[in-house]
This record gives C-alpha cells, structure tokens and sequence, in this order.
C-alpha cells in the first residue's frame, strides 16, 4: 500500500486481500533446498559465495587454508589490481594529496598513473562534470523526493535522453560514458538534497558549481555547504571514504547487479541505474546510517559510559528488546570478513584527529568502547566464537556525521564512489564478452489439473 494512501480505498482494501494468497504461494518449505543442495543468496551453509565468475579488478581475502587444507580465517586484506589497500592510502597520505581519483584511475586501467596521465585524467573529469542545460530545471527540480537515491537514479536513466549514443556498448563509448556519470554523481546527488531541502524545509537554495581545480572530495563538501568552505582535514577524510567503498570484489550485490544486466547486452544508464537499485536496499548501501540511528539511541539510554552499562545494553539489542528489535548491532561483522575489515582499521586510524577538531570526543569514545565490547556480547548471546569485528559501516557513519553531512546522503555518497568499481566491472563483463548470465532454478511445485472456470470453488 502507498504511503499516505487511504486504507478504506475499496480497491486497495482488495489489492491488500489478495497480497495474502500471492505471498502464501510463493512459500518453499526449507527442506527443498537441502533436497536440491540450493545455495540460497549464492552462499554455501558457511558464508562462502559460490563462484561465478572471474575478476581482476579486486580481490578481497579473509581466511587462508593451512597445512591440512583447512580455511583458517586471517586478517582482512583488500587489493585494488593487486595493490594492497593499506599501500595505496600510505602512498597518497604520505604525498599529501586526495586519492579518489587515482584510485578511480587504476580500478579503470589496470595501472597507476604517472605524472602525466594523472594530470591528463583529473583534467577530463573536470571537464565533465557540469549537468547538461537544464538539467537541473528540467529533471531534479522537477519533482523532488525525499529519498536522494530515487533522485540519483532517476537522474542516471534521464541521462540516457542527453546521449547522442546511448545504446552503443563499443568500449570505448561505454567507458566516456561511465566517465561521464563519474564526474556527475556528486551533482546529481547534492543538488537533489539541496533542492529536497529548499522545498521541504523553506531554506534558501544555494548552488554551487562544482570547481575545476577541487578534487571529489573538496566538491562534495564545498556544493552542500551554504558558504562553500571545509578545512582541509574534512576533506582528506571523505576522500579517504570514498576510496575504501571505491571497489569490493564482483560478488557484492549491487557489482553483480552491474554484471548480470551488463550481460545482457543493455545501456550503460540501465546497468548503472539497475546496481543503484542494488544499492538503496538496507540490506546493503544502507548500513552506516543504521549505525548511527543505534549509536544515537545507545547514547540516550544508557546511564554511562561504564562497560557494564554498555554491555548490558548491547546485549538487550541482540535480544531484540530494544533500538528497532530486530536483535541486529549494525555495524560489526560482515559477509565475507571475520577477523577484521581493512577498510575499518584504515578509518578508525584517521577518525580521532576529526572528533577532536570538532568536539565530539566523547562521541569517539563511544564508538571505540562499544568496538571492542560488542563482539563479546555476540560471542557471549550467539555462541559466536570464529570471530566478529567492526565493519567500514561502523565508522564511515561516524565520519559523514562529524563532517555535517544529512543521513539522507550517506547511501548516494556509497554510490559516488562505488561508480568507480560498477564502471570497472562493466567494462570487463563487455570486454571478456561473456555469456549473458542466467542461473538456473528448479521448479518443486508439483503437478496440477487445469479445471474449467465454471467448476472451480
């Protein structure tokens, strides 16, 4: 039922009847898919996905198999073309330089750059990064939503209209197109909150356009602020953010959404627009701001900051007691991860010097106590013992809330930068040309007889 629909609508009072046999239908009792050794959600009964393709774009390791052949799980590690994460932030923090796009770069080419291509590279998404005319006018103002990744979506299938060759999937259209929508996303994403903003909240409507000298990082935060300005340590780390949520391997669900749909031969807005879709569900892109909505209610009720308190209070969510019951902390363990995320350790090392700059020590205190205390508290109600640790979600939240930036942003902020990974693995999907992708199902729905309409109860 639509939000703010009426409920006595005599049609949807019908639609909501009929929605209890359509979902009654679909029920596959569990037996079935040990009957038929299904791997639901492409996971075997431990986590591991199943493989279904080959990448060289990242590659993502958390355990490594010992002498008797046993997967014995290992620090995280994270390679962007072989480059271990850890590397490639040293290096652009040593050089006193933002690395977003040089990450974007090397995800797209295979290589990093040198002095040249660097300059050569940052100068052609310069000179992409304005909205066609009227775009503003003619699409994001045109009906404002409050959710920014409908806007963000939107937007990207709206593209499709200003493209003199929207349907060409030769290489290299597609990567000027991937270019394109690149060096756009920060626009289409901030200009839709702020446009939300001006209608919803009668602020005034500040535009700002993009600089051509700023990098990424330094246009997001000059475009969503009022005055334009941040200090360098802002945008060094929302830079940073958006080179670790860059690329994660081709098996995340909204990457595979770009394979799958890439595969099958479509446009590049459609395959985008499709991974997008991917990326809004809670389930994935939504996370960090999860974290924050049960930080903000940890700190409301719990008395102190002691480790009794705390523990106590963790242990009643994973109870479902209370925050939104669904007996979940947000933000510690991961999919594929066990022992740790390198993208978590890299954050948490550059989040203290920001809590300090802004006065939210306390704060941080919070997040590194409750780092350390909820693994316990999952190891001691789940009986999880191979090992549960902070993801990037749990500080990546933490980080956009120190740098003001809405909640409403945090989810389209994941896709400005994952744009980077979804065009890297579409370009690969179209250069291997592959197979359109198409997994089977078995049917275990039995047999039935077709009885004539007038003979049915």
């Amino acid at each position: 039922m639509a939000k703010g629909s009426n409920p006595r609508n005599p049609l949807e009072k019908k639609i909501k009847e009929l929605s209890i046999p359509a979902a009654e239908s679909t029920i596959i009792k569990q037996e079935y898919y040990d009957k038929f050794d299904c791997k639901r959600g492409l996971r075997d009964i431990n986590g591991k996905g199943v493989l279904v393709g080959l990448t060289e774009i990242s590659e993502i390791i958390a355990a490594k198999e010992d002498a008797d052949g046993n997967r014995i799980p290992v620090d995280g590690e994270l390679y962007y073309r072989g480059i271990p994460i850890e590397d490639i932030v040293k290096g652009f923090v040593k050089e006193k330089r933002f690395g977003y796009e040089e990450v974007v770069y090397l995800l797209l080419f295979g290589k990093l750059p040198n002095a040249k291509e660097f300059d050569e590279f940052k100068g052609i998404l310069s000179a992409l990064r304005k909205l066609p005319n009227g775009f503003l006018r003619d699409v994001i103002m045109k009906k404002s939503s409050p959710d920014m990744m409908n806007v963000l979506q939107r937007s990207v299938l709206t593209m499709y209209a200003y493209d003199e060759n929207p349907d060409s999937i030769a290489i290299d259209n597609v990567l000027m197109q991937c270019l394109d929508l690149i060096a756009k996303f920060p626009m289409l994403s901030v200009y839709g909150y702020q446009v939300f903003k001006h209608y919803h909240e009668d602020g005034d409507l500040i535009i700002h356009q993009p600089e051509g000298e700023f990098s990424t990082a330094e246009n997001i935060l000059r475009m969503l602020r009022d005055d334009g300005k941040f200090t360098p340590l802002e945008a060094k780390l929302l830079d940073l953010c958006l080179v670790l949520h860059a690329e994660h391997g081709g098996g995340n669900n909204s990457t595979f959404t770009a394979h799958v749909v890439t595969s099958s031969g479509t446009d590049t807005y459609s395959a985008i627009a499709a991974s997008l879709g991917s990326l809004k569900g809670p389930r994935h892109g939504g996370a960090n701001a999860k974290v924050i909505k049960m930080m903000d209610d940890i700190a409301a009720n719990v008395k102190s900051y002691s480790e009794k308190d705390i523990k106590d209070y963790l242990g009643q969510i994973l109870d479902g007691k209370v925050f939104d019951k669904q007996g979940l902390i947000y933000g510690m363990g991961h999919a594929i991860y066990s022992k740790s995320d390198p993208r978590a350790k890299i954050l948490k090392s550059f989040v203290k010097p920001l809590a300090i700059e802004k006065g939210m020590e306390k704060e941080y205190e919070l997040y590194r106590k409750i780092e350390v205390l909820a693994p316990q508290v999952i190891a001691e109600k789940r009986k999880i013992y191979k090992g549960v640790s902070a993801n990037i979600d749990f500080y990546s939240g933490f980080i956009y809330r120190l740098l003001g930036i809405p909640t409403e942003l945090f989810t389209p902020i994941f896709a400005i930068s994952r744009i980077a990974g979804w065009s890297a693995h579409r370009i690969e999907e179209l250069s291997n040309a592959g197979k359109i992708i198409r997994p089977a199902y078995d049917a275990v729905a039995p047999r039935a007889k077709y009885i004539k309409l007038s003979e049915r109860k």
